[in-house]
């Protein structure tokens, strides 16, 4: 029995895959109108998912439609990929945004989502920032837990940089899948080299993809954003998509980008990647897997003035 305690509706929805218990689950809170920082924080840390998504009613100077804030298990992050994908996919399925454009205002600023008639999510990202970084291979070797000849192979053309489409991310490509698959990762060491970097994460990808009509594969890890390893990253993947084309990775950039991620998890999924005239676009289906409401706890301010 809850008696007179506040109450918010949860959804858990999988991101970037159209079947359930794979692709990126995200939490939705479709109206956190009225929650606190600390609320917010505590239901992120309660749903126990890489990010859960706060939605409200826009209050800023924006004219955007609506606000989203982004919380990890730890703490709030700027932006999140598979987070948007599923809060637009669940207010689709709930029938609060139509088939068509809407905006949304986040901490980096406006952006537009589209959602197509079959229930796919396009969410615009910002524009790229790309710089390259002085990295030595051994040291990122060896916190990818990776062989150092394997990444220096694959950086002849691909130098070693942080890309950002709103979230700042360490491109690490490495020649093959087999390369990928055994990566064992030294999460303090991680998170060194992203601090060191101002990035959220590093990003390890390779050509040699699973499925023919793949372009890379790739893993996320994140520790110093409380995610060691994110299953399928919709930011880091606008990220990749931004760095190829800055440093001419094909001789046409393709039309469409398509990237697995998740599959060393257990967790497959696709992200679809667009540029038009420069502009980066992630796109992907979701499904909710999980819904109810969740008590809402008190503020710190509360738990001060009870004691």
């Amino acid at each position: 029995m809850n008696g007179d305690r506040e109450t918010v509706r949860v959804r858990q929805l999988d991101a970037f895959t159209t079947e359930p218990l794979a692709g990126n689950p995200a939490g939705v809170v479709p109206d956190a109108t009225g929650l606190a920082d600390d609320q917010l924080q505590a239901i992120a840390r309660e749903m126990a998912v890489s990010e859960t998504a706060f939605l409200f009613e826009n209050d800023t100077d924006s004219d955007a439609d609506r606000r989203i804030r982004y919380f990890t298990p730890t703490q709030e992050i700027d932006l999140c990929g598979h987070a948007t994908i599923a809060a637009f996919a669940h207010l689709h399925e709930d029938g609060a945004v139509e088939t068509g454009t809407t905006t949304l205002e986040t901490n980096v600023g406006t952006l537009e989502i589209t959602v197509s008639a079959d229930g796919t999510v396009w969410m615009s990202q910002e524009s790229p920032q790309i710089r390259e970084v002085e990295l030595e291979y051994d040291r990122l070797a060896d916190a990818l837990g990776v062989d150092a000849a394997a990444l220096e192979g694959a950086s002849a053309d691909l130098p070693l940089a942080v890309s950002s489409t709103g979230a700042p991310a360490v491109m690490a490509p490495i020649t093959y899948l087999s390369d990928v698959g055994s990566a064992d990762p030294d999460l303090s060491a991680i998170e060194a080299i992203t601090d060191d970097l101002d990035a959220i994460g590093i990003y390890l990808f390779t050509f040699d993809a699973l499925e023919a009509d793949s372009t890379l594969h790739g893993r996320f890890f994140a520790p110093g954003a409380g995610v060691p390893e994110d299953p399928v990253t919709g930011t880091a993947s606008g990220a990749v998509a931004a760095y190829l084309d800055r440093f001419g990775a094909f001789d046409e950039f393709p039309e469409e980008v398509r990237l697995e991620q998740g599959h060393y998890v257990d967790r497959p999924g696709i992200v679809r990647v667009r540029l038009e005239d420069g502009a980066v676009r992630v796109g992907g289906r979701a499904l909710t897997t999980l819904e109810g409401t969740m008590v809402v706890p008190d503020t710190e301010e509360d738990e001060i003035l009870e004691a």
